[in-house]
């Protein structure tokens, strides 16, 4: 990382603005804590099976499995319907922000929620199994959030990621995608690119080598069964769309609502919101 006293004096106003502005992102979710637990779409079953797999040859009962940046408890509601070595669970929650553990603790009340971040996680030391993160890795501050979910998870323990994506492999999705500027929820097709070069994948194959093995990843096809107006309402749960100014954001929608009501797929009214769900998984050594 290149100090920011040597970052170009025309660069260094544009770092700040897109540190502040990713501040900003990180810290919008709270405001639409109902409306992210009522419209964001779950996981596929299969891609928390492969990403639990390594930790059923753990022993201990009941297996511990933290949901890392927890929000509402989307996937929180299903770790805690799984079963590991034969039993449920013990599912702890943890998220830094108030409001979004509030709507857990609403929709939860028998999971244990915690205030707390991937940076600082309030836990023991061995204390996981499993450290699973939906739709949250990419806000950590990978050089403190990785040698913590380290520090928590026993030896052979699994920590995965979890993202889901609007499947622009289907020409509808990408249509609506140009409609709004790309200015909506990760994509199949950003994945692609990325490909093995995340962030997470390039901290795990350097400063994390010593603590965790080499990443695996696999994809996932999954859908939600949509309306235009629901749809939008989902949208509206993304830090993109909560942290702009109104009548920027309004524009958007009106664009969004438009092609919906023009594409032939999604005009008569119901439809599956194809999504492609990406998992990356590895053990702690």
């Amino acid at each position: 990382m290149v100090p920011l006293m040597q970052v170009p004096p025309d660069r260094e106003a544009n770092t700040l603005a897109a540190g502040d502005e990713y501040a900003r992102r990180a810290a919008s979710f709270g405001a639409a804590a109902s409306a992210y637990a009522q419209h964001r779409p779950d996981y596929p079953q299969a891609a928390i099976d492969w990403a639990l797999a390594p930790a059923q040859r753990l022993a201990r009962r009941p297996a511990y499995i933290l949901d890392l940046g927890a929000g509402t408890g989307k996937l929180t509601a299903q770790l805690a319907r799984r079963t590991l070595h034969g039993a449920p669970p013990r599912v702890i929650a943890v998220d830094p922000d108030a409001d979004m553990l509030a709507e857990l603790d609403r929709l939860l009340p028998d999971v244990t929620a915690i205030a707390g971040r991937a940076e600082a996680i309030p836990l023991p030391d061995g204390s996981a199994d499993a450290v699973l993160a939906g739709q949250a890795a990419h806000w950590f501050d990978l050089d403190l959030a990785m040698p913590e979910i380290a520090r928590v998870l026993t030896t052979g323990g699994v920590f995965a990621g979890l993202w889901n994506a609007d499947d622009d492999r289907v020409e509808w999705v990408a249509g609506l995608h140009r409609a709004i500027g790309r200015r909506n929820v990760a994509t199949f097709s950003s994945f692609a690119e990325a490909g093995e070069e995340s962030a997470i994948a390039a901290w795990l194959r350097g400063p994390g080598r010593s603590l965790f093995w080499p990443p695996q990843t696999a994809g996932f096809e999954h859908g939600q069964v949509r309306t235009a107006r629901s749809l939008i309402a989902t949208m509206r749960t993304h830090s993109m769309f909560l942290v702009m100014e109104e009548a920027e954001r309004e524009a958007v929608f009106t664009r969004a609502r438009d092609y919906l009501a023009a594409a032939p797929q999604t005009s008569p009214g119901e439809f599956t919101l194809p999504i492609f769900t990406i998992a990356r998984r590895t053990l702690r050594r």
